[in-house]
C-alpha cells in the first residue's frame, strides 16, 4: 500500500514505494483541498477546515524528525449515505488521488466537485489505486465486489490494501482476507459507528480488525473521517466488535419502544418520559438519537439506516452466537419485531419504527 505512518516507518526502518500514477491529478486535488465552493454552507466549510487542522495535528504528532507519510491514490467503493461523506472527507483531507466507483451517477457528479475522479470499472480502480476502502450496504455486497468476474480478487497485487467499512459476517470476512493474503495483498474490516452526520463531519467511531503493522498503516488515512479508532484485534474482530454493537443498540432500541407505548396507555407524557430517562442510569445514546430524534416524533425517513439492513446486522449477531453456541434471546426479540416491521410494509423506513410494531402489539 501507498501509505504509511511515519511513526511505523521508522520502528520498522522499511520504506514501501508510494504510488502515484497521476501526478497532474494530485496537483489538482491539493489545489481543490485549499479553497471552497459554492456547493456547500459555510457551516459545512468550518467543520472541514477544523477537520484539516485535527487531520495535521495528527501527522505532527509522529514529531519533527519523522519522515513524510508516502501517499499513492486511494480507491472509494460505495458513494451511498455514509460512503459519500467519507469520500468527501478523504478528498478534501489526504491531498491524495481519491478515484470513487458506484453505479449511481448522482455521488460521483457531488464528489467531482472536491477533485474526486470517477473510476469506470473496477478494474480501473484497482490499477490506478493501491488502498481501496469499500463502504457497502452488506457482506453479500461486498462478496460481489471482490468475487465477482471483474472484482477485486481478480486485480489483487502485493501493492494492495482492502479494507471493508461496512459490517460483514464474521467467517466470511476471514476467508476473505485469506484470499486476498495468497495473492500478497492485505485485507482489514473497519466497520464504522455513528450517523451520517458524524461521516460527515469526519467523527465517526471505526473498529479496525487488523495485524498491527495493517492498522498502524491505516489509522492515519482512517482519522480523516474519524474521531475513535480502536484496533480490536486480527482480521474480522473489527466485525464482532460492531456486530455486538448494533445488537446492544437494536435491542435498547426495543426496549425504549417498549417503554414508549407502555407510557402512553399509562396516560403518560411521551416526552416527559424520555427527558426524565435522560436525567438517570437510562440514559443513552440510543434514548437521546432513536428516542428522542425518531421514536417521539413518529419520524422514521428513508435514505437513512433501514429495518431491512438492521434486520441483517442483527442476523450477524445471531450467526455469531450460533458460532460460538449461545443463545441470545434479546437478540432474538429484536429479530423478530425487526421482522414484524418489514412485514408491516416499513422495511426501508429508519429502522426504529419498529416502535410502530410494538404501538399495535396487545397482549395475547
Amino acid at each position: 500500500m501507498g501509505l504509511r505512518s511515519a511513526s511505523a516507518g521508522s520502528r520498522s526502518g522499511a520504506r514501501r514505494p508510494a504510488l502515484d500514477p497521476h501526478p497532474h491529478r494530485r496537483h489538482h486535488q491539493q489545489v481543490v483541498c485549499s479553497i471552497d465552493t459554492n456547493e456547500y454552507s459555510d457551516d459545512y466549510s468550518e467543520r472541514a477546515s477544523a477537520n484539516r487542522q485535527r487531520w495535521r495535528a495528527i501527522v505532527e504528532m509522529a514529531g519533527p524528525n519523522e519522515e513524510e507519510l508516502a501517499m499513492g491514490a486511494i480507491g472509494f467503493i460505495g458513494l451511498g449515505v455514509m460512503g459519500e461523506p467519507m469520500c468527501r472527507n478523504l478528498a478534501l483531507k489526504s491531498g491524495a488521488t481519491v478515484l470513487g466507483f458506484d453505479r449511481a451517477d448522482a455521488p460521483l457528479q457531488r464528489l467531482a466537485h472536491v477533485g474526486v475522479v470517477r473510476a469506470t470499472s473496477l478494474a480501473e480502480l484497482a490499477r490506478e489505486a493501491e488502498l481501496i476502502f469499500m463502504a457497502l450496504p452488506s457482506g453479500k455486497h461486498v462478496q460481489a465486489v471482490c468475487d465477482g468476474d471483474d472484482g477485486l480478487l481478480r486485480h489483487a497485487e502485493a501493492r494492495h490494501t482492502i479494507v471493508d467499512l461496512g459490517t460483514s459476517p464474521v467467517q466470511a470476512t476471514r476467508e476473505l482476507a485469506a484470499r486476498f493474503a495468497a495473492k500478497g495483498a492485505a485485507y482489514a474490516d473497519a466497520p464504522i459507528a455513528r450517523t451520517r452526520q458524524a461521516a460527515e463531519d469526519g467523527t465517526l467511531s471505526v473498529m479496525v480488525g487488523a495485524d498491527a503493522a495493517t492498522f498502524e498503516r491505516l489509522r492515519p488515512l482512517i482519522a480523516m473521517f474519524a474521531t475513535d479508532i480502536t484496533h480490536c484485534g486480527g482480521v474480522g474482530a473489527g466485525q464482532v466488535v460492531k456486530i455486538l454493537n448494533n445488537m446492544v443498540l437494536m435491542q435498547t432500541v426495543v426496549a425504549l419502544g417498549e417503554a414508549l407505548e407502555t407510557a402512553k396507555r399509562a396516560g403518560l407524557d411521551p416526552t416527559l418520559l424520555f427527558e426524565t430517562l435522560a436525567k438517570g442510569s437510562a440514559d443513552s445514546f440510543a434514548l437521546r438519537h432513536h428516542g428522542m430524534k425518531a421514536m417521539l416524533p413518529d419520524t422514521y425517513p428513508e435514505r437513512a439506516f433501514s429495518t431491512e439492513y438492521a434486520r441483517k446486522d442483527i442476523g450477524y449477531a445471531l450467526d455469531l452466537a450460533r458460532s460460538v453456541q449461545i443463545d441470545l434471546p434479546g437478540a432474538e426479540l429484536a429479530d423478530r419485531r425487526l421482522g414484524e416491521a418489514t412485514e408491516a410494509g416499513y422495511g426501508d423506513l429508519y429502522w426504529p419504527v419498529l416502535a410502530r410494531v410494538i404501538a399495535a402489539s396487545r397482549e395475547a
